[in-house]
C-alpha cells in the first residue's frame, strides 16, 4: 500500500470515528417525561448543536427492550428498580443518577361533569359515577403501579377494578381521559401541567403510595453524544425546565 493511501484510510477511519461519536444518540424515556423532555431537547440542540432521537414508553417495556439489545444511549425510567436491575446485569456504565421525584394526579378533560377530589370520599363518588377510569398498566409501568396503589390504600380498588382501562403507558392513559374514553385517569402530574394538555387535574396525596423515583442511566456502548446530553439533562437550566413540570428535584 503507498503511502499516500495510507494516509488516505487513516483520515478516512478519523472521520468514520468523529461521524460515530457525534452521531445522534436514542434516549429511551418513561412517557411521563414527554413534554419536559422534548423542551429540554430543543434547548439542546440550540445549545450544542447537536440532536437528540427520543423515544417514549413505559418503562418495564423500555427496560426489556435494553434486555434485548434494544441500540439505547441513555434509559430514563420512571421507576429506580428497572435502572438498579440493569445495572446489576451489567448493562449500565454505572449505577446511574435519580434525576426526579415524580407525582401522581387525577385527571379529566374540562367540562366533565364528574366532580374529581382527593377527598376519599368524594372520590369513591366519582368512581361510582364513572364509566370507565384509565390508568398505565400497572405490570410494566410505574404510574400505573401507583395508581393501583392509591386506589388501594383509599380502599377504592375493587369498586374501581371492574371499570379500569388500562394504556400501555401514562400518556395514552391520560389520552383515554382527554378524548372521553374514560371518564378520568389517575395520570401524571408532568403531563396535567404541560400546555399542550388542556385539563382539570386534582393533586394525589404523596404518602398514598410509594415515591416514584425515577432514575436515569447510560447503556452501554453508547456514543459520547449520549454522555453529552446525559450530563445536559443534569444543569440548572434543564432542572428549571424539569420543576415547571411538576417533577420535585432528588
Amino acid at each position: 500500500m503507498t503511502p499516500i493511501k495510507q494516509i488516505l484510510l487513516a483520515f478516512l477511519a478519523l472521520y468514520v470515528s468523529a461521524s460515530l461519536a457525534q452521531k445522534a444518540p436514542t434516549v429511551a424515556a418513561a412517557s411521563d417525561l414527554k413534554f419536559a423532555l422534548e423542551e429540554i431537547a430543543a434547548n439542546y440542540k440550540a445549545d450544542k448543536g447537536q440532536e437528540v432521537r427520543l423515544v417514549f414508553g413505559s418503562s418495564g417495556v423500555l427496560w426489556q427492550q435494553v434486555k434485548n439489545g434494544a441500540p439505547f444511549g441513555l434509559l430514563m425510567s420512571a421507576d429506580e428498580a428497572y435502572i438498579d436491575d440493569l445495572y446489576k446485569n451489567g448493562l449500565t456504565v454505572d449505577q446511574g443518577s435519580l434525576y426526579a421525584i415524580g407525582r401522581i394526579v387525577l385527571l379529566q378533560k374540562k367540562g366533565s361533569p364528574i366532580k374529581l377530589s382527593a377527598d376519599q370520599q368524594s372520590l369513591i363518588q366519582a368512581i361510582k359515577e364513572a364509566k370507565k377510569i384509565a390508568i398505565a398498566n400497572p405490570e410494566h409501568a410505574p404510574y400505573g403501579m401507583a395508581a393501583k396503589e392509591y386506589l388501594i390504600n383509599i380502599g377504592a380498588w375493587d369498586l374501581a377494578q371492574p371499570k379500569l382501562v388500562f394504556g400501555e403507558n401514562i400518556s395514552q392513559a391520560t389520552m383515554f381521559a382527554l378524548t372521553g374514553a374514560a371518564d378520568f385517569a389517575i395520570s401524571a402530574l408532568s403531563l396535567a401541567m404541560a400546555p399542550q394538555v388542556q385539563s382539570a387535574y386534582v393533586l394525589i396525596p404523596s404518602n398514598l403510595h410509594k415515591p416514584l423515583r425515577q432514575k436515569m442511566a447510560l447503556i452501554k456502548n453508547n456514543t459520547t453524544s449520549a454522555k453529552d446530553f446525559y450530563l445536559y439533562l443534569q444543569e440548572s437550566k434543564s432542572k428549571e425546565i424539569m420543576g415547571r413540570y411538576g417533577f420535585i428535584a432528588p
